[in-house]
């Protein structure tokens, strides 16, 4: 028995600290091969220049998407090192890591980008600030003593090798707690209540009814959405389709409603406005995505094929538009009977969005 921390403990420790500006080390696996890493969005001045002043080759890594809208050169695949100018500070690393004052000043560069070497742990930096709900872009300071700069400043230390490992997988779930919550569409509706062990966001499971765990159920796999569920936003279809598809759970007396917090196509919702702005800018959803440094979509599905498992249901027919679902429940063994089209909620406000979702990323609309 141990009071060892874990690596999923130490994950969730890195993510709270990147969120707070704080710097994490990512430990190679001779340890000698370490990195000290820093969120670029919540990076303080003062930390810049305590990070300047260690020994070592400091630079900004973004993702290649990110990197195509600074005309920044990439020779890393899906991500790019950029090297930190003399005269850079912290405007300067936030105005590179963030599209906000991109059209006021379009010329950000020259930009000296690095090539050769192993990039591991930079796209290890960029997975842990994309989790923590981050803008993808961290400071990497190579060529220091990671260990001893994290033992001697308490910082969180990651085995990279194993932390990768456990990001890749998806975090276990564990129900928390269950019980029964009147609908205005069912009396008959049960909340489920399910906690990741990584220390994310809860997710949900509304039972309507008492659905055959024996036969497809009518389920729906619906993303959190503040702006469209709670403020009744315009701007999507998400509010509608929400309560569409309870709706229609309570006509037919039986489904099971999967709401996952994933907003923004998980990439939060402080990310999700910085697209918005973007999309004010004329820029549509998924090409304000990448000016961002995300790809289309940064949702996790098999999230919601384990909470179906873990509830008993191995057979849905899935409420739907959107072909990633299908894929992903099929590949994590759930059988998609049926699709059941969603079409609701088009406004004169959405339908350039609704359109975008259908001739970029295959919505069936």
């Amino acid at each position: 028995m141990s009071l060892l921390p874990t690596i999923t403990d130490l994950l969730a420790r890195a993510h709270a600290d990147l969120r707070m500006g704080l710097p994490v080390a990512l430990i190679g696996a001779n340890r000698s091969a370490g990195v000290l890493i820093t969120s670029a969005e919540t990076l303080s001045a003062a930390r810049l220049s305590t990070l300047r002043s260690i020994k070592g080759d400091l630079s900004l890594t973004v993702t290649a998407r990110r990197a195509e809208t600074l005309k920044a050169r990439v020779y890393d695949g899906d991500l790019a090192r950029i090297t930190l100018p003399a005269t850079a500070d912290l405007a300067w690393v936030h105005a590179t890591a963030a599209p906000e004052g991109d059209l006021m000043s379009p010329m950000k560069g020259p930009f000296s980008t690095q090539r050769g070497g192993s990039t591991d742990l930079h796209r290890l930096a960029l997975t842990l600030c994309k989790s923590a709900r981050l803008l993808p872009s961290a400071l990497v300071l190579e060529q220091c003593d990671a260990s001893a700069l994290a033992k001697d400043n308490m910082l969180t230390a990651l085995p990279a090798e194993a932390a990768a490992a456990a990001m890749a997988a998806s975090s276990p779930l564990h129900p928390v707690v269950s019980a029964r919550l009147p609908l205005t569409v069912s009396q008959a509706g049960r909340l489920h209540v399910f906690r990741p062990e990584d220390g994310g966001e809860e997710h949900y499971a509304m039972e309507i009814g008492r659905p055959d765990r024996n036969a497809p159920v009518l389920a729906r796999l619906h993303s959190a959405c503040f702006t469209g569920d709670v403020l009744g936003s315009l701007k999507c279809d998400c509010g509608p389709q929400l309560q569409a598809a309870l709706a229609q759970m309570g006509s037919e007396g039986a489904g099971i409603l999967l709401y996952l917090n994933q907003e923004g196509r998980g990439i939060g919702l402080a990310n999700k406005m910085r697209a918005y702005s973007l999309q004010d800018q004329g820029f549509d959803t998924v090409e304000a995505n990448h000016r961002l440094g995300f790809e289309d979509d940064e949702r996790d599905f098999r999230i919601g094929a384990d909470i179906l498992g873990r509830l008993g249901f191995s057979s849905v027919r899935l409420l739907t538009n959107n072909p990633a679902k299908i894929d992903m429940m099929t590949r994590c063994g759930i059988d998609v009977a049926e699709r059941v089209p969603l079409k609701v909620g088009q406004t004169e406000q959405n339908r350039a969005y609704l359109a975008t979702k259908a001739a970029k990323s295959g919505h069936m609309l």
